[in-house]
């Protein structure tokens, strides 16, 4: 099946710019209590508390790297992944409405649940492709692509 709309988006730098310092702090203080064997502030945390932090925010550094939004359409369904949480498949038949628009700030980026626009899975920025199903459920789809995107919504569904 020919993909006519393929997108991939990864985090901005901007979370880049909140996880670095916390991950550096955190590294920085492993290295000076465990390997230069200097308590790590006045009150140092135990060797064991330091290194479970460290796995925590390395774990979470790790999520952030790996995730992803993937977004491709054909003539026949809408596929999209937000890896490593969903990958779903909506065909065009189960669509009652889709547009592309500005849906505004919801509280975050990622995987939003129990938004007005039903969920919404988003990297960043504030356009997406916003689906009302057949079943009554709503999402939201978002892009940074979103003039390319109107075109194919309005090539490939017809109401």
């Amino acid at each position: 099946m020919i993909i006519q709309f393929k997108e991939v988006q990864k985090f901005n730098s901007l979370i880049w710019l909140l996880l670095a310092p916390i991950a550096l702090f955190i590294f920085y203080g492993l290295f000076k209590q465990i390997v230069l064997g200097e308590p790590f502030g006045e009150n140092p945390m135990s060797n064991t508390g330091l290194i479970l932090t460290a796995l925590l925010v390395l774990a979470i550094v790790l999520l952030f790297l790996s995730l992803r939004l993937e977004t491709k359409i054909n003539k026949e369904h809408v596929h999209f992944r937000l890896f490593p949480f969903t990958n779903k498949i909506i065909h065009w038949k189960d669509i009652k409405s889709a547009e592309v628009q500005k849906y505004g700030f919801v509280g975050g980026w990622g995987l939003r649940i129990g938004t007005k626009y039903g969920t919404v899975y988003n990297m960043s920025g504030d356009m997406g492709l916003i689906l009302e199903l057949v079943n009554g459920k709503k999402l939201v789809i978002g892009t940074q692509k979103a003039e390319e995107l109107k075109l194919i919504v309005s090539k490939l569904h017809q109401v």
